[in-house]
């Protein structure tokens, strides 16, 4: 049986069999961790954002995919994912406070895999596009997921 005990004297520990392992990481490296994932996570969703709306073509010829008839959808998603960049950043400030905005995110990559394989298995979509999921979405989970984590232990505070 795996149990987990946190915010013991601020050390986190992990129950195992009544066998305790303590998992001493300071709080400091927990905050410059969580800044660092969303002022990373901003500049890449900014990057593709721009990239995106400029050249909606481009990614499609590079993984040999028809492009679309209306390029003007899939610029829409880049300011979408550019827009979300924004919200990292001022989230990166404060990743604790302003966890909303990381859950939005964090959640869009979760969701947005599963709908490629929704549609990719009713064979609406190729496999070739799956190269998106990589970068805007897995790349990001454990880090994504860490911060929810750590919001979660802090019983998901919201400032009024």
């Amino acid at each position: 049986m795996v149990t987990f005990v946190t915010h013991v004297q601020k050390v986190d520990f992990i129950k195992i069999n009544n066998i305790s392992i303590e998992l001493r990481f300071p709080s400091k490296i927990y905050q410059i961790s969580m800044k660092i994932t969303l002022k990373l996570a901003a500049i890449y969703n900014v990057i593709w954002g721009v990239w995106v709306v400029l050249f909606p073509n481009h990614f499609f010829e590079i993984v040999g995919m028809e492009p679309l008839n209306h390029p003007m959808v899939w610029q829409g998603m880049g300011m979408v994912i550019g827009v979300y960049g924004l919200g990292y950043w001022w989230a990166s400030y404060d990743p604790i406070r302003h966890w909303p905005i990381v859950a939005v995110g964090f959640l869009g990559k979760l969701f947005g895999p599963a709908g490629f394989f929704f549609n990719y298995f009713q064979n609406k979509v190729p496999f070739a596009f799956f190269y998106t999921l990589i970068t805007n979405d897995f790349i990001w989970w454990i880090s994504f997921g860490f911060i929810m984590w750590k919001v979660h232990k802090q019983g998901w505070p919201l400032y009024g």
